[in-house]
């Protein structure tokens, strides 16, 4: 029955939508209405997202929440530094290449937030094989603490929450 009505519930939703929005119970339109409840939820059926896992340590994902707040008020006094300061500080950005131990979908998902909400860090590019991933640093001076900064401070405790 899954396989062939996987979702019921939207389903019902679309056929009532369908009638209420045009306000008939025509013979076609119920028709329609039960051919598009059947046919959507099952031919998008292969856009579900993957289950989520349980989070772990509910302590570890507080203090990685504190601090990726403070890294983002840091960052975005750093990088008005960089903006507003001489123009010599302008000439450090560039990408950079990061191996990677996480293969957890959500825990990539939630570094790509983090990479992203940061101010001046953007997720450029994640590799096939997830095991390196590119990022641009708008102050790259030193590739070595960016790396350290993004395994030891992010990916560290997003393994423990999420797994490897």
């Amino acid at each position: 029955m899954k396989r062939w009505f996987p979702f019921p519930i939207q389903s019902a939703f679309l056929f009532c939508m369908w009638l209420l929005l045009n306000q008939t119970l025509a013979p076609a339109h119920v028709l329609f209405a039960l051919f598009a409840a059947w046919g959507l939820p099952w031919w998008f059926r292969g856009l579900q997202p993957i289950r989520a896992q349980q989070v772990r340590k509910p302590m570890v994902m507080l203090a990685l929440f504190v601090k990726v707040l403070w890294d983002i008020c840091v960052s975005a006094w750093d990088v008005s530094v960089v903006i507003w300061g001489p123009r010599w500080r302008r000439q450090h950005s560039g990408f950079m290449t990061i191996p990677m131990d996480m293969t957890s979908h959500h825990g990539l998902a939630v570094l790509a937030c983090i990479i992203n909400s940061t101010p001046g860090t953007v997720w450029a590019e994640l590799s096939n094989d997830r095991r390196y991933l590119m990022i641009h640093v708008l102050d790259l001076r030193d590739e070595a603490a960016w790396r350290k900064v993004i395994k030891e401070r992010y990916e560290q405790p997003l393994m423990e929450i999420f797994g490897s």
